[in-house]
């Protein structure tokens, strides 16, 4: 499900969940116990990557269907701790955007500390409200702090998807590249940063970051419970229903 990848002091952790990447409770733990280790192991940071032309699809919708609240509610809980590994992370995470990234693909990036997209025509976003889902406090927070407040507001309550051109200029990504050159690229932001006293650069990110950590201090005091009587809402519920249709047609 994940390749680990070492380059010299810093990791590469690779989405390798055939055939987009999407996140379902077994990858959240594993995402989670890869940067775990690479921490322990003396990492000095990290690349999360995807496959060429996919980053991530987001949430695996269709493996939620028909599944209990105690499983849902268990998945969404991973989903909102791999959040806040990423948010806490002692070691800078970059993340290399290696194609489309919808919703929760887009989600895990924010919590990253810089994002390198693939040029073309890629597309990012937090389309979850067009799916039925309210986007809640905790991650519009996220996306606050990546582009400011007026502009995530239009892309939240839109539920906008962007080609990568469009995430640049609205600061939803940092830099754009070729496709076979975003790894690289965040290698090369990650061996720049790494490269500065660390004493200095760490707790200096630290408390450029502290909103974002406290926000993810206490996982179960987020509002899961109110988020996942969302999921289960009807008209939600018909929407996901549809778009699992649509996943299945395309088969």
């Amino acid at each position: 499900m994940l390749n680990r990848i070492a380059h010299d002091h810093l990791v590469e952790i690779q989405l390798a969940r055939p055939p987009v990447n999407a996140l379902n409770r077994e990858l959240l733990v594993t995402l989670q116990q890869a940067m775990a280790d690479a921490i322990a192991q003396g990492a000095r940071g990290i690349v999360l990557s995807g496959n060429t032309g996919m980053f991530s699809a987001g949430v695996d919708v269709p493996s939620l269907m028909g599944r209990g609240r105690d499983e849902v509610r268990s998945f969404w809980r991973e989903f909102f701790v791999t959040c806040g590994a990423l948010a806490r992370s002692p070691i800078p995470v970059v993340a290399a955007i290696t194609g489309h990234s919808p919703a929760g693909g887009a989600v895990l990036s924010l919590f990253c500390d810089y994002r390198v997209m693939a040029e073309g025509p890629y597309k990012i976003g937090l389309n979850e409200v067009q799916v039925g889902l309210v986007v809640p406090e905790c991650i519009q927070l996220a996306l606050r702090r990546v582009v400011g407040a007026y502009r995530a507001e239009r892309l939240l309550v839109s539920g906008t998807m962007i080609e990568s051109k469009d995430a640049l200029a609205c600061g939803l990504v940092d830099e754009t590249t070729a496709v076979d050159q975003v790894v690289t690229r965040s290698l090369c932001w990650l061996r720049d940063l790494t490269a500065l006293p660390a004493h200095a650069m760490l707790p200096t990110r630290a408390l450029a970051r502290a909103d974002l950590a406290a926000a993810y201090a206490d996982i179960d005091a987020l509002p899961l419970d109110t988020f996942v009587d969302g999921f289960f809402r009807p008209e939600t519920q018909a929407v996901l229903q549809a778009l699992v249709a649509r996943l299945g047609a395309k088969k």
